[in-house]
C-alpha cells in the first residue's frame, strides 16, 4: 500500500521553476499543507483531539507528529488523527531512541521517519557528524525494510564552518566545510533524505532556495516558517537564534521556495513555528491564510 502511494506520487509530472513565474506556485501538482504538531505542543499535550480538530477546520490536511505525543499508543494516536479528517505522512523521532521506533512508526501509518536533530555533543566536530551519517545509513536501511523512508531535519548548528573546503557557500560566502556537508556526502542517497527547515537554513545565513537546489532529489519534505528582519546569523540554537514569524510575515522569498519545491518534487510541506508571541493556533492560522493564496 505504501509502495503504491509512492509510485503514484513519483509518477506525477513536474514543471520547471521558470514555468511557474506569474502562476500559482503549485498549479500542476498540488501538495497539501500540513502542520508540525510541535508548534502547538502545549495544547496538543493537554487536549490533542481538540487541537487536531482546530487544525483541520483551518484547512490543513496533514500533520507531522513529534516525540512529545508518543505517550499515546501508535494506534490511539492514528485513530485521533484520522478521526479529525487528517493524514499523518511523517513523524519526528529522537536520535536517542529512533532505532527502537520502527514498529511504532509502522503502526502509526507514517511514510517518513524523520530524525529531528543530533545530540549537542556531536555538533562541533567532523567526527560527530560522521558518526551521525553512519547511523543515518543504518536507519535508512532499516526503514526501507519496514516499508518506510528516513530523513533528517536541520536546525542552524549543522551549518557551522568546521574547516577545509566545503559546498555550502550559497548566500554566505563561507567556503569552510560544515556538518551538513558531511551528512550530504557520507550518507547513501538511496536511503537517507532531507527535510529542510527553511527558517533554520536562513538563520544560518543560507538562501533556502539555493540550498534546495543543492539537495536536489534528496529533498522530500519542507518545514515552513518565516524569519524576522535585522538579526545576525547563528550556528548554535541558543535563545538569540529564535526570530520566528508566521509564514508571510518575515523576510523569506516564499514564491521562490515554493516554486523550487515543485520543481524538485517535494512531497510534504509542514508549517512550523518553534515559538509564537500569541496563541500558537493563531500563528498556524495566519500562516495558512498566506500560503493558501499561493497554492
Amino acid at each position: 500500500m505504501l509502495t503504491r502511494r509512492r509510485f503514484l506520487r513519483n509518477a506525477m509530472s513536474l514543471a520547471p521553476a521558470a514555468a511557474l513565474r506569474g502562476r500559482r506556485a503549485w498549479a500542476l501538482k498540488r501538495v497539501p499543507l500540513g502542520v508540525q504538531l510541535f508548534t502547538v505542543r502545549k495544547e496538543a499535550e493537554q487536549n490533542l483531539p481538540h487541537v487536531l480538530d482546530q487544525i483541520r477546520r483551518i484547512g490543513y490536511e496533514e500533520v507531522e507528529t513529534y516525540a512529545g505525543i508518543y505517550t499515546f499508543s501508535a494506534a490511539a494516536l492514528r485513530h485521533m488523527i484520522v478521526d479529525a479528517g487528517l493524514r499523518v505522512p511523517s513523524g519526528h523521532f529522537n536520535y536517542g531512541d529512533l532505532g527502537t521506533r520502527f514498529e511504532f512508526a509502522t503502526e502509526l501509518g507514517v511514510d517518513w521517519m524523520v530524525c529531528s536533530m543530533i545530540p549537542p555533543a556531536m555538533w562541533d566536530s567532523f567526527s560527530g557528524f560522521r558518526t551521525a551519517a553512519k547511523q543515518f545509513n543504518a536507519w535508512g536501511k532499516q526503514a526501507k525494510e519496514f516499508g518506510l523512508r528516513f530523513a533528517f531535519h536541520n536546525h542552524d548548528y549543522e551549518f557551522r564552518p568546521l574547516g577545509s573546503k566545503g559546498l555550502l557557500s550559497a548566500g554566505t560566502g563561507v567556503t569552510e566545510r560544515t556538518g551538513y556537508d558531511v551528512l550530504m556526502a557520507e550518507t547513501d542517497p538511496e536511503l537517507v533524505f532531507f527535510e529542510l527547515d527553511v527558517y533554520w537554513a536562513a538563520q544560518a545565513g543560507h538562501d533556502p532556495a539555493a540550498l534546495m537546489r543543492l539537495l536536489g532529489p534528496r529533498l522530500k519534505l519542507l518545514h515552513l516558517k518565516d524569519r524576522a528582519a535585522g538579526f545576525p546569523i547563528s550556528y548554535d540554537m541558543d535563545q538569540g537564534s529564535g526570530h520566528f514569524e508566521p509564514v508571510g510575515k518575515g523576510t523569506l522569498d516564499w514564491r521562490a521556495i515554493l516554486a523550487e519545491g515543485e520543481r524538485l518534487g517535494v512531497e510534504h510541506y509542514f508549517v512550523e513555528q518553534d515559538q509564537t508571541q500569541g496563541p500558537a493556533i493563531d500563528a498556524v492560522r495566519e500562516s495558512y491564510r498566506y500560503l493558501s493564496k499561493l497554492v
